[in-house]
């Protein structure tokens, strides 16, 4: 009897999490989360990076447990880069540092782990965002927020990704619970990056105050890489200016994105919910380097001015 009392309390123990909630259908999917950068410190100690490439790389995997600001794992990844710009011979360091801020992270809950909703220090990182584990739910993300919800679509793109849970080193579809990408793949799919971003061309908001009817924006010019610089210089520059004109209550359609008031904007239930920058930081359409097109990101004023002359200028 007293056997048959342990075996139930042991039982009623595990239905639980941590914190005493019960939780008896979701399951936790986690991973050694130093796996995570040992490629990478091998090859910071091969370009010369000596004690710093251990400090760095903890700080680094702590940030794929479930705790913490969605950003803070990308914010791991740009101090990454950052180190391996002192190095002589990085280019690994930064190929695997690419690869390892699309990690998955741990699903305590089962759910998909919400999209860093700021843009990276380093240009090395744009457009790259985690990949899911196969395990989690797609359609529900942490703290059950719905699949079109702000944090539930890569920063720069539009729609829900397709495949769910894939990421440009993976875009076939999330990977296995558990896994790391790095024993997956070496490339970093920055190309499927900037794929992804022309397809999601995000500035056609729809928005009435956006409308390009209204004030149209420069046509597109797909002639050569002097040709599409310029002219995402041009369309950068005029959806600032139409930016510059919305409220949270202008209205739109659901999914979309913009800048209001310098916060980061997507439309929520026909109205703009709005997510601040950060000190310094403000909301701007940016022209993309590599392909035609733009991108919304959280980036500073001097910054923003700085990448839009030199396209127009290119």
């Amino acid at each position: 009897m007293v056997l048959i009392r342990c075996i139930l309390s042991a039982i009623a123990f595990w239905t639980f999490s941590v914190d005493g909630i019960p939780n008896p259908i979701s399951k936790r999917i986690a991973q050694v989360i130093s796996d995570s950068t040992t490629k990478w410190v091998a090859a910071c100690q091969t370009a010369g990076g000596g004690q710093n490439c251990g400090t760095v790389s903890v700080a680094a995997f702590t940030t794929l447990l479930a705790a913490g600001n969605p950003c803070d794992h990308q914010d791991a990844a740009d101090n990454m880069i950052d180190l391996a710009k002192t190095l002589p011979n990085n280019a690994q360091m930064i190929s695997l540092t690419q690869v390892f801020v699309q990690q998955p992270r741990n699903a305590p809950d089962s759910l998909a782990v919400l999209y860093c909703q700021k843009s990276p220090r380093n240009a090395e990182l744009h457009g790259l965002f985690q990949c899911q584990f196969a395990g989690v739910n797609e359609k529900v993300f942490t703290g059950n927020v719905a699949v079109g919800a702000l944090g539930t679509i890569p920063l720069g793109l539009t729609a829900p990704l397709s495949p769910a849970g894939s990421c440009p080193a993976n875009p076939s579809g999330p990977i296995a619970d558990g896994t790391q990408l790095t024993d997956i793949t070496t490339n970093p799919g920055i190309n499927n990056a900037a794929n992804r971003a022309t397809a999601s061309k995000s500035e056609k908001l729809n928005c009435p105050a956006l409308n390009p009817a209204a004030s149209p924006l420069p046509s597109s010019t797909p002639a050569s890489s002097k040709g599409f610089k310029k002219q995402n210089g041009l369309e950068a520059q005029a959806l600032n200016a139409k930016f510059a004109t919305l409220t949270a209550s202008s209205s739109c359609v659901t999914g979309q994105n913009a800048c209001v008031n310098s916060s980061f904007a997507q439309c929520v239930g026909n109205h703009f919910d709005l997510t601040s920058c950060g000190n310094g930081l403000i909301c701007a359409a940016l022209p993309l380097v590599n392909s035609p097109g733009t991108s919304i990101t959280c980036t500073t004023a001097a910054d923003r001015d700085t990448r839009i002359s030199a396209a127009i200028s290119s």
